[in-house]
């Protein structure tokens, strides 16, 4: 199977790289200077699992290497529509698409653009950062990614191939019977988080030490649990006790990758991870006020942002 990767970041990067690394036929989808620093310096990943430096398949369309069976987009969300435009040649009748995006509104961008029956669901739950040389760096004891058929239906064969390749990689994961739910589980983790961190300027651990603060985050984790069951997908009480859990562990230093992005001044993923459960709420005539002052922040810094007025 040939798998096509946008981009070799932090996240595609990773992925792709372990991917390589166990024999997959990887190539990656790369801007020019990426694409330099690759074939210069090899993709450097350093890992707890091991650290890396290969010479990996490069390509500047989705036109160049083909045909590809399947293709994994990686981007940011607020980067997709330049993904999409990017990956549209490779994606040819019987091709499928893997996204590894968070929250939901990307599946109905996809499928209006390439077909319901030719897009799957995906996730990643990984910590890593490039650093300014280029490296990819693994910081979490964890490098996972989930991704099945939406209608719960017996894997294709791109996929089950797949999980063949993540197994033989050392990644965690791989075919989930239930990915919309694994969706909605994770993005009510990481709406709440984001949403928090970047509203408060701390981590989960600073957010616990303020007087209001695990109340205000256990509120805004059941604004995100209603907007999931109004949509089917409520995650369950045993579900929902690792979530509160995971929000009141007192010294915590998990934090939103958003909130990193935030300080350093470059876009964040807002509407798509934050605003979309505000307008799915609203559908649903579901309160959020948590999430609405978080969202009315994160606009005033894009806005800001926009005019200069930020770094």
């Amino acid at each position: 199977m040939k798998t096509l990767i946008l981009g070799a970041g932090a996240i595609g990067g990773y992925i792709g790289g372990r991917l390589h690394q166990s024999g997959a036929d990887v190539t990656f989808l790369v801007r020019p200077a990426r694409r330099e620093a690759l074939q210069r310096d090899g993709l450097v990943i350093r890992s707890p699992k091991g650290d890396i430096t290969q010479t990996v398949k490069t390509v500047r369309g989705g036109a160049e290497g083909g045909p590809y069976d399947l293709v994994l987009l990686t981007c940011k969300a607020y980067d997709l529509d330049s993904a999409i435009e990017a990956v549209a040649p490779a994606v040819k009748p019987g091709v499928t698409v893997v996204p590894l995006l968070n929250g939901m509104r990307h599946l109905d961008i996809l499928d209006a653009k390439f077909g319901a029956a030719s897009v799957a669901g995906g996730l990643a739950r990984i910590g890593v950062a490039m650093s300014p040389k280029g490296e990819i760096l693994h910081t979490s004891p964890f490098a996972a990614i989930s991704f099945g058929e939406r209608d719960g239906k017996p894997a294709r064969s791109a996929l089950a191939e797949l999980d063949a390749a993540v197994k033989r990689s050392g990644l965690d994961g791989g075919l989930h019977g239930n990915i919309i739910q694994d969706l909605w589980d994770k993005w009510i983790m990481l709406c709440t988080l984001a949403s928090m961190c970047c509203l408060m300027r701390g981590t989960a651990g600073d957010i616990l030490e303020a007087d209001e603060g695990q109340a205000i985050m256990l509120e805004t984790v059941e604004e995100c649990r209603k907007v999931a069951a109004a949509a089917g997908f409520d995650p369950g009480e045993a579900g929902m006790s690792v979530v509160r859990a995971f929000f009141t562990q007192k010294g915590s230093r998990f934090a939103a990758s958003m909130l990193h992005d935030l300080e350093k001044g470059s876009m964040v993923e807002a509407d798509h991870a934050i605003g979309d459960m505000i307008a799915r709420a609203r559908k649903a005539g579901i309160a959020t006020p948590n999430l609405r002052l978080a969202y009315a922040s994160l606009q005033v810094y894009l806005a800001r942002r926009a005019r200069g007025g930020i770094g």
